[in-house]
């Protein structure tokens, strides 16, 4: 059976061609909260083709602002966030694997979230929505990988969140998945990592709420949108570097034809910026707010503060005692967010429960975000790409 025929590809240099999403429905599932969920939607993109053994298949895992679109070029011309990875010839080969990438639960971009119409008002769910764990996601891509007729995954790669997702999916279906990958991530979030999702949520929360009149429903409310902006400037900070910013930005001011400090704070002490590192965090908060929706960016984040595998468990060996995919362990020597130490107390639990694991740190100055950074993607490429081949 071969699901997903390949897709055309385009150019000379390798990058995948036109892709369509697709769309699979659900009747739904029964949350870790109790709370049943449905009808569900889930939003997914496949590349290359399944084998006729079935035994091919990569499940890709999304950080925090991501979607479906992770290779090719879409219906809008926009280029995934990981094609530099997929591809023919790429570091997840398509020409071996077949690749499925959905939006996660919860997400904005297809999948069933908080912008879906709730039946029960038939109106968007909004801050009504359910709160979801990492499990749930997890469980909502396990109905898309029956559903696309696959028994067991040859990985599951993700980083950051993505990377979350892929632990759940080790240690929950570990009969399902033949190795896992997962980069930049933590086996439960840190209290600094709860803090700055809190401080990214109170941004939201704070954005005064405009409500209009609707004739036949009462009121309605508006979003406004300048909080999700202030909490992706917060979050974006904890995904660089030192350096990387010194690099980057050090104290340059904006304005070039200015000599010096200009002593204004600017239209409302807010709008503009008077140094680049201040500027570019205005563009990366006002380009986020166009495309990604703040009841998500709630929801999700809110997901990762419950991500906890060793909690419920008691300790992360007992928590890892039951998989038995191969395990590939990836972290970067500039990443604050996640540091390398948090790698390191994966791979001593997955040794202790004498796991096979292997664990890279890489040298790479981009911070958390490495994984994305092109810079970065020929050395994830070596690794990754020896890794997947190594899996029997």
């Amino acid at each position: 059976m071969a699901i997903g025929s390949t897709k055309e590809y385009a150019d000379s240099d390798g990058l995948y061609g036109r892709v369509n999403t697709q769309y699979a429905e659900f009747d739904g599932i029964t949350l870790e909260s109790g709370v049943f969920l449905g009808p569900l939607t889930v939003a997914y993109e496949t590349y290359g083709t399944l084998s006729p053994e079935l035994d091919n298949a990569v499940l890709i895992l999304h950080a925090l602002s991501g979607d479906a679109h992770a290779a090719g070029i879409d219906a809008n011309g926009r280029l995934g966030w990981w094609d530099a990875m997929i591809g023919p010839g790429k570091g997840i080969d398509t020409d071996k694997y077949f690749v499925i990438s959905s939006n996660c639960l919860g997400g904005c971009k297809g999948t069933t979230g908080p912008c879906s119409i709730n039946l029960g008002t038939e109106k968007p769910f909004g801050r009504s929505f359910p709160l979801i764990t990492m499990g749930d996601m997890v469980n909502v891509q396990g109905l898309l990988v029956q559903h696309l007729g696959i028994e067991k995954l040859h990985n599951v790669v993700g980083g950051s969140m993505g990377g979350m997702q892929a632990l759940e999916w080790a240690v929950r279906h570990p009969d399902q998945v033949r190795s896992a990958v997962v980069i930049a991530a933590t086996a439960r979030l840190s209290p600094q990592g709860i803090a700055f999702n809190w401080v990214g949520r109170n941004a939201i929360y704070s954005d005064p709420a405009r409500v209009c009149p609707d004739t036949e429903a009462g009121h309605v409310y508006q979003k406004m949108g300048r909080g999700l902006a202030v909490a992706r400037m917060i979050g974006h900070i904890t995904y660089l570097s030192e350096e990387t910013m010194e690099a980057k930005f050090g104290r340059k001011l904006r304005l070039k034809d200015i000599d010096g400090y200009s002593y204004s704070l600017g239209e409302n002490g807010m709008e503009g910026g008077e140094f680049e590192v201040e500027s570019y965090l205005q563009h990366q908060g006002s380009s986020f707010m166009r495309r990604f929706d703040e009841d998500s960016y709630i929801i999700i984040t809110k997901a990762i503060d419950y991500f906890d595998l060793e909690g419920p468990r008691g300790d992360l060996v007992t928590a890892f005692e039951n998989i038995s995919a191969k395990m590939l362990i990836l972290s970067f020597n500039s990443d604050w967010l996640y540091p390398t130490s948090m790698s390191l107390t994966m791979v001593r639990a997955l040794q202790a429960a004498k796991k096979h694991v292997s664990f890279v740190e890489l040298d790479l100055p981009y911070g958390h975000d490495s994984f994305l950074a092109n810079a970065g993607i020929p050395s994830l490429t070596r690794i990754i790409r020896g890794f997947l081949n190594s899996v029997r």
